[in-house]
């Protein structure tokens, strides 16, 4: 059963079908899904939703899609970790880490988008999946597109990380590299998508893609025991997640799944690709294109699609933005790992060391409940660690030897 209307120009309201479009005629505003909140209230509790699958379907009627999902059955309902380790060394009494890096398949939160998408480009009749990505998304659009037995063309920009390269190339997709910024790809894409009759998942299925990211905030809420929390941090690079973040909270109110809202959003860049940020601290609501110069590549869209709407959420939410350079992106990497344990690329190393300053600067207070968003999976991004830590010492395998290689280290 479909809850899905159509989709509307979130600018100016006009009505479309369930088409592949993503930008209105009129006035040029990007369109999302408008959904049937009438109908989905009448099948929606909270024990159906406890009662659905260990994965995002458990929220399907909020999901864009007609049938039966395709793909991804088993994506979602990652861990929220009570982070006490983490929140002692912060000065939070109430932390968590909602830990995407372990997403099924591909170990990123893109896994929620892609399954949402693939379902709906194979209901339009598509034969042939793409995208424009910074990574985590060229891994899950080439996996998903294996899963579902279609054909794959996935760009992406020179210079990537190699385990996001090599882990797109073993599902067999074709891979192009673009001589360019994440930006420069996207707008090849955008000419690419008026030749071809393809689904590019972030392009022309933009609006259906989008809402599986709707799924991270549900699930957030309903981990917590239906409730949300006073701080949520989250990676910001197109903008998409934070927005969807928000939109979930404020369905599951609107339809009296929980009391209220209580969060502040707060947005989380890399300086050396910060246009989100940089806007929001000069207290503008245009988003200024850059060039992006950072570690944290999975993250780095100078020129963010939703952009404007992800300084319209943080405002809205009474949050913030706040951006760290790359020696505190690797800081922030280290910490998480070595208090709790989880290892996680360089935009989750943007959000621990956000959280940080944020609480430095007295915008997250210490008895505040606070969720930090960990999007990726660590082993993807071994080369922002290059260099950081000491080789170990290779000894002959004897007693003696190890027992003055063990006393040297431990005197030191």
């Amino acid at each position: 059963m479909s809850f899905v209307k159509g989709l509307r120009c979130k600018e100016c309201g006009k009505g479309y079908e369930k088409l592949p479009v993503h930008v209105c005629e009129y006035c040029f505003g990007p369109l999302e899904v408008d959904y049937d909140y009438e109908a989905i209230q009448k099948v929606v509790s909270r024990k159906s939703i406890q009662d659905g699958p260990p994965s995002m379907w458990r929220y399907r009627p909020f999901m864009p899609i007609d049938g039966d999902p395709k793909v991804g059955l088993n994506t979602g309902y990652t861990p929220l970790i009570r982070a006490k380790n983490l929140g002692k060394a912060l000065g939070l009494k109430e932390l968590y880490i909602k830990n995407d890096s372990v997403n099924h398949p591909t170990f990123s939160f893109k896994d929620r988008v892609v399954a949402v998408a693939v379902t709906k480009a194979i209901e339009m009749g598509f034969d042939t999946l793409s995208c424009a990505s910074t990574g985590n998304l060229a891994n899950s659009v080439a996996a998903h597109a294996a899963e579902a037995g279609l054909k794959s063309c996935i760009f992406i920009p020179d210079g990537l990380e190699s385990g996001k390269i090599l882990g797109t190339l073993i599902y067999g997709s074709k891979l192009i590299a673009v001589n360019g910024s994440y930006d420069d790809v996207n707008r090849l894409c955008s000419e690419v998508a008026a030749t071809h009759n393809w689904a590019f998942v972030n392009i022309n299925i933009r609006p259906y893609y989008g809402d599986g990211s709707k799924s991270y905030g549900y699930e957030i809420a309903e981990q917590l025991g239906w409730k949300t929390p006073d701080n949520v941090v989250v990676p910001v690079a197109g903008s998409s997640l934070i927005t969807k973040i928000w939109r979930a909270f404020n369905e599951f109110k609107d339809l009296g799944l929980i009391d209220k809202v209580t969060s502040k959003i707060f947005a989380a860049q890399a300086t050396g690709c910060s246009p989100v940020t940089t806007a929001i601290k000069n207290g503008s609501e245009m988003i200024t294109p850059v060039k992006p110069n950072t570690i944290a590549k999975s993250i780095a869209i100078g020129n963010p699609a939703d952009g404007y709407y992800g300084i319209k959420t943080t405002k809205i939410s009474g949050g913030w933005g706040e951006d760290i350079n790359d020696e505190e992106v690797v800081e922030g990497m280290r910490l998480l790992a070595e208090t709790e344990g989880v290892f996680t690329e360089t935009a989750g190393g943007v959000t621990v060391g956000v959280t940080k300053k944020l609480i430095e600067q007295g915008r997250i207070k210490p008895d505040e409940s606070t969720v930090i968003c960990i999007t990726g999976n660590g082993l993807k991004t071994l080369e922002a660690l290059e260099g950081q830590f000491e080789m170990p010492t290779v000894i002959q395998p004897n007693l003696k030897e190890f027992e003055e290689h063990y006393s040297s280290h431990v005197a030191v």
